[in-house]
């Protein structure tokens, strides 16, 4: 099994989106470092995660890795950050064992009974064909966003160009990505209601989101007590990567000004 174990301080485990790799999000994984001690690694089913996935437990896997790296580490109680697919991973964590969760960070998630919408249906359908036309097609969708977070065409160059090479070293595989969502529509999720943990909901601004709904990850917000929203300005979904550095400081003030469940 192998997990990113970085910086010191206060503990933050990391848990990625829908692509599974760790490596899509090392700028803010550096940038959260300079605080705190963090952990992160790829999901599962990853084959570079090292961690023995059984696809018969389904989303299940998830969780029983995140504790395994926990424990592995030393840790009995860590601040649980969640990107995107990620998000599900944490909550249902902080649902399932409270105690283990000082602070919980849900960055542009969907919420456990969300509807993926007709594109993201399709390709579940056909991962394999959609797989290759939805990441030639990314970059414009996501296209405002970036010029939005890089406004000088030199910044928003770097960063097409950097991503495109994390892109090789780490791929994203349409099928895994495909399963989890299946898992995910499968899985019986614990009441979120549950949840006791400090949380902070982080959305990209209004409209701009253009995988998750920035509605539909506050509705989150409605189910667990005291749970409060925050933008991270000039992003969409992919606030972590375009703007790591604004982003880890978001979480690191929350984590400093609230005191832990």
């Amino acid at each position: 099994m192998r997990f990113i174990d970085r910086g010191q301080g206060s503990p933050v485990l990391l848990i990625p989106g829908v692509q599974g790799r760790w490596e899509w999000m090392a700028d803010a994984i550096d940038a959260l470092a300079r605080h705190h001690r963090v952990l992160s690694y790829s999901l599962a089913d990853e084959p570079t995660s090292g961690f023995p996935c059984i696809d018969a437990d389904g989303f299940d896997n998830y969780l029983r890795q995140t504790r395994t790296v926990l424990d592995t580490a030393g840790l009995d109680r860590v601040a649980v950050v969640g990107v995107s697919f990620g998000g599900l991973i944490a909550s249902e964590l902080a649902a399932r064992d409270p105690q283990r969760v000082t602070h919980l960070v849900i960055s542009s998630s969907p919420p456990p009974d969300w509807i993926p919408p007709a594109h993201v249906q399709r390709a579940l359908r056909a991962p394999h064909l959609i797989g290759a036309l939805f990441m030639v097609t990314s970059p414009f969708r996501l296209l405002p966003e970036l010029r939005s977070a890089l406004p000088s065409t030199p910044a928003l160059v770097r960063f097409i160009a950097s991503h495109l090479v994390r892109i090789v070293r780490a791929p994203m595989s349409p099928t895994r990505a495909a399963q989890r969502m299946r898992w995910m529509r499968a899985h019986t999720f614990a009441d979120q209601r549950a949840i006791t943990a400090p949380t902070l909901i982080v959305t990209g601004d209004p409209g701009a989101d253009r995988v998750v709904p920035v509605e539909d990850t506050r509705r989150i917000a409605t189910r667990i007590a005291g749970a409060r929203c925050e933008v991270l300005p000039h992003t969409g979904h992919v606030g972590l990567e375009t703007r790591p550095a604004a982003y880890a400081e978001l979480i690191h003030r929350f984590l400093s000004a609230t005191p832990a469940a």
